[in-house]
């Protein structure tokens, strides 16, 4: 039975827009709040040594005078912080230093509001200062958007020698009406929105209701949603309350990692295949280092298990709220070390009940739903991989931890057959899976395996007998369709994978059971002689610049700042369109390809190349080289070099294979990023082929 999906209707935004645009919220004010948060635990560190003072001394000269430090920490210093970051990820320097100009508008206009309500008043009835932490996070990237489109209006129309003196004067003149527009207009809407926050909490606190928060959270969580949650809301509230009483529990709404270790807990003793196997791993990970979204695959593998989760989370409030207690400010990353270093004096025995019954109470849900699946589970195929290039899809970026749980989950430590055969496999077959290849290759050369075949295929190409197969993320469950028998290895850097080791290590492995005697020939010693003449070893290659005409000096570049990934692949392929290798069609080609799997290897390297139905727009075999010191955001990644591939046949894998070893090398790609010409990167580019 197949299923049709429906294109949208012009206009009408497709399925997941709104996701993706909370996560492009909540991702952005992550970007502002987290370089900002070693602040904030200096100001709750300092906080705390300052109260257990005052437990322990009565009238310490130093403890009160350090103590005037705390309110210019919390209400100046970090608001601003806050803004520079922000302004800094719109408009670089300019932007950040009218964020922050801008904030202390707002700041200034908040204290005299309060000011103006508390005058006359009796102290019961006086309100707090507002820390401006929200009216940071709006007016630093909006004055940065103001300073950037201003200064694009008067771009090339100023007379040399008056650059400075334009920059400097918008600037300042700018700060001065943003200043009165915070004043005036931002500070009263600020103040009325902390206002309406701290009310809806004081009614969930009040009426026993706050842990009810946790079905918001936990599922926000899993789907990455919930940055917007935590850094718009539950941190200034959180610091705004921690200021005022000394603690906050809002600060462990989010960050307990209970839920996470009970979680992984249980599939350690009830799961099945991978994620059995790697839950352990992961429970460290989650419990000490306090990355969270390695259990997120966990749960999406079975969403039933939503209801552990919310459970868990509800518990630890729950807790908290009986304990009263809380921290004195953010614990970033939410590890239970993390955790209790900013746990508030007198609040520990709460907290600590809060982390271990919240594992209690997610573990036995879990369990539960666990077992009730068990036989189904044992019976049906394993998913995991899947769920965490789900996990990953919806993060909507690259990301360390999953991969490296993918890949855990992917090589098995053991297998039955000898494998005799590797593919590296990507939609084409042409770039970044002969450059896997090319690594690969070399590593088995070093631990002395020489009758593996190591070759690169389209995934539409798998013969269907493969003994092993290494693909991208988002290509593994492709691959499995076409190759159900083979073990499957995923990873997210052709150029650095540590699951090469691991693959090196099981080609070792499956050859332990075969026995060879005196005079007798190994099992496989005659399977695929081709690797020792693959291309990365070939001998006497033509040189890039000569022969070969794939890469000449016209066709190699160096940029000292940076452009977007649109202008990059626009001016790799016009290099290669200059050079007679492709036409016109071959940009579109490239961001189709880009628009089905990101074609970053790692190592500071992407290879932007063509679909499989571009082939007509291919002349002849030729590479593009351009580095850019400044950097590419390549989808999450950092790209120094972006090289360009055009192939017709297997004209070009040759050098490209020995573009992949170089690559592989950090401390050849250091001395690329070192060449002061475009001729010099030529020669060390052409070096490789030298055999």
């Amino acid at each position: 039975m197949s299923t049709a999906t429906a294109e949208p209707a012009e206009g009408q935004k497709q399925p997941g827009a709104l996701r993706v645009g909370i996560q492009k919220v909540g991702s952005f004010m992550s970007g502002m709040i987290m370089p900002v948060v070693p602040a904030l635990i200096a100001w709750g560190l300092l906080t705390a040594v300052l109260v257990n003072i005052a437990q322990w001394t009565t009238g310490w000269a130093p403890a009160e005078a350090l103590d005037t430090a705390i309110f210019p920490m919390i209400h100046y210093l970090l608001p601003i912080l806050i803004a520079v970051q922000g302004g800094k990820m719109v408009y670089e320097t300019r932007g950040a230093v009218v964020g922050g100009i801008a904030t202390l508008g707002v700041i200034a206009g908040s204290d005299y509001i309060i000011e103006q309500f508390n005058a006359g008043r009796p102290e019961a009835e006086q309100i707090e200062y507002v820390h401006m932490f929200i009216g940071a996070m709006i007016l630093g990237p909006l004055a940065a958007w103001i300073m950037k489109k201003l200064d694009g209006l008067w771009e090339g129309k100023i007379k040399a020698g008056f650059e400075m003196l334009v920059n400097m004067f918008s600037a300042g003149i700018l700060g001065f009406f943003l200043v009165i527009g915070g004043f005036f207009g931002l500070a009263p809407v600020i103040n009325g929105l902390m206002n309406v926050l701290e009310s809806i909490v004081g009614f969930l606190v009040d009426n026993g209701l706050l842990p009810l928060a946790s079905v918001i959270i936990e599922p926000a969580k899993v789907f990455f949603l919930n940055n917007a949650i935590n850094h718009g809301v539950l941190t200034p509230l959180g610091a705004q309350e921690s200021s005022a009483e000394g603690s906050s529990i809002l600060y462990l709404l989010e960050a307990n990692p209970g839920v996470g270790l009970g979680l992984l807990l249980a599939f350690s003793i009830f799961g099945v295949g991978a994620a059995r196997a790697t839950a352990p791993g992961a429970a460290v990970i989650v419990f000490l280092g306090g990355i969270h979204e390695v259990y997120f695959p966990y749960v999406l593998m079975k969403p039933a298990l939503l209801l552990a989760v919310i459970a868990g989370g509800a518990t630890g409030v729950g807790t908290n709220m009986v304990f009263d207690s809380g921290l004195v400010s953010a614990a970033a990353p939410g590890s239970f070390i993390a955790v209790m270093i900013m746990t508030a004096s007198g609040s520990h025995l709460g907290v600590i009940l809060s982390v271990v019954l919240s594992a209690a109470v997610t573990f036995a849900v879990a369990a539960l739903i666990l077992l009730k699946d068990r036989k189904k589970d044992l019976e049906g195929a394993d998913e995991f991989t899947s769920a965490v290039a789900k996990t990953a899809a919806a993060k909507g970026k690259s990301s360390g931890h999953l991969s490296n749980l993918a890949g855990a989950a992917a090589v098995p430590a053991q297998t039955e057959k000898v494998i005799q055969q590797v593919i590296f496999a990507c939609d084409a077959g042409m770039g970044s899976s002969a450059m896997g290849a090319s690594v690969l290759r070399k590593k088995f050369k070093a631990a002395g395996i020489q009758d593996v075949e190591v070759t690169n295929k389209a995934i539409a190409a798998l013969p269907g007998h493969t003994d092993l197969v290494i693909t991208q993320e988002s290509l593994t469950d492709r691959a499995r369709g076409q190759e159900p028998n083979a073990i499957h290895v995923t990873v997210d850097s052709f150029m650095n994978a540590p699951e090469y080791d691991e693959v090196v290590e099981l080609v070792q492995n499956s050859r332990q059971p075969v026995a060879v005697g005196a005079g007798e020939e190994s099992a496989s010693s005659s399977a695929a002689p081709a690797a020792a003449e693959a291309p990365a070893e070939a001998e006497a290659p033509a040189e890039a610049g000569e022969e070969s005409g794939i890469l000449t000096l016209s066709q190699v570049r160096i940029h000292s700042g940076s452009v977007t990934q649109e202008e990059a692949l626009a001016e790799v392929s016009q290099i290669l369109i200059g050079a007679g290798a492709v036409t016109e069609d071959y940009l579109q080609a490239m961001k189709d390809r880009e628009d089905t799997v990101s074609t970053f290897m790692g190592n500071g390297l992407a290879i932007p190349h063509g679909t499989n139905d571009a082939k007509d727009a291919v002349k002849t075999s030729a590479l593009s080289v351009v580095r850019y010191d400044g950097g590419v955001d390549w989808a999450g990644d950092q790209a120094d070099f972006v090289i360009g591939i055009a192939g017709v046949g297997d004209e070009h894998l040759e050098i490209l294979s020995k573009i992949a070893v170089l690559f592989a090398d950090e401390d050849e790609v250091a001395k690329l990023r070192g060449a002061s010409t475009e001729d010099e990167l030529l020669q060390m580019l052409s070096a490789v082929n030298d055999g």
